[in-house]
């Protein structure tokens, strides 16, 4: 069952993909047909223009924004996949009146100041299990060279990325979010490249979050059924389903 016409021209949901992903990662792939058969598009526009190797998050914001006001219209959802998370939680803060609600798949919410410290320090908690895999000496050996070499799942391939990339990550504090919007989280109990405390952390202390633990990766691949099913009954748009205030 479709959302009414009036709703579906005016609703505008996007998708943020995850680092060294794409606009057609399996999770995109799943949402985007998921959402075709109720009637509504889902834009999921490519972070990696126009350079992966330039990667920012002040940059995907910027992108996130564009995207948006591309495509007037409201209620404006934000679906954010680990690092499109992280990104998808710093948009809302700069534009709270904006965004009416947010759905975090896996984010990478540690990605940024793991206990919300500030950019002064340089510290392998940040960045999430990622960063702690590598140690301090392996931060600080990509500062060094300027550029880590990292596979992309979406070009099937080693690419650089700047080291700006986590400097610049650095600036932006989730923990000290003040998010008024309901707020939907899915995270996998055995995800190796997000850390499942810290989200879970960062969703309890939040009465306007809706935690889903799972039993599943970072990938969320066994769990996209559920994921779906628990979405769009809360964006409103499943059978029978009536959405809730925001």
């Amino acid at each position: 069952m479709p959302l009414p016409a009036g709703m579906q021209d005016a609703a505008v949901i996007l998708y943020i993909h995850g680092f060294a992903s794409s606009a057609q990662s399996s999770k995109a792939t799943f949402l985007a047909t998921k959402f075709a058969e109720r009637g509504v598009e889902l834009h999921v526009p490519d972070f990696n223009e126009p350079d992966f190797t330039t990667l920012t998050v002040t940059r995907m914001i910027e992108q996130v924004w564009r995207a948006v006001d591309a495509q007037p219209g409201e209620p404006l959802t934000l679906i954010g996949s680990s690092l499109g998370g992280f990104v998808a939680v710093n948009a809302a803060m700069q534009r709270p009146d904006r965004v009416d609600r947010l759905v975090l798949l896996a984010p990478a919410l540690d990605f940024g100041p793991s206990t919300g410290s500030g950019p002064s320090r340089v510290s392998s908690r940040d960045g999430g299990n990622r960063m702690r895999k590598m140690g301090e000496t392996g931060i600080g050996e990509w500062k060094a060279a300027g550029h880590l070499d990292v596979f992309h799942y979406g070009y099937g391939r080693m690419m650089p990325v700047h080291y700006e990339l986590y400097e610049d990550a650095r600036r932006y504090d989730v923990w000290s979010a003040d998010l008024r919007m309901p707020v939907l989280v899915f995270q996998g109990r055995r995800d190796d490249a997000v850390d499942p405390e810290s989200v879970e952390a960062w969703s309890r202390r939040r009465p306007n979050v809706e935690l889903h633990m799972l039993d599943d990766d970072h990938q969320l691949t066994a769990s996209l059924p559920v994921v779906w099913d628990v979405t769009s009954r809360f964006l409103g748009i499943a059978p029978g389903s009536r959405r809730g205030p925001s």
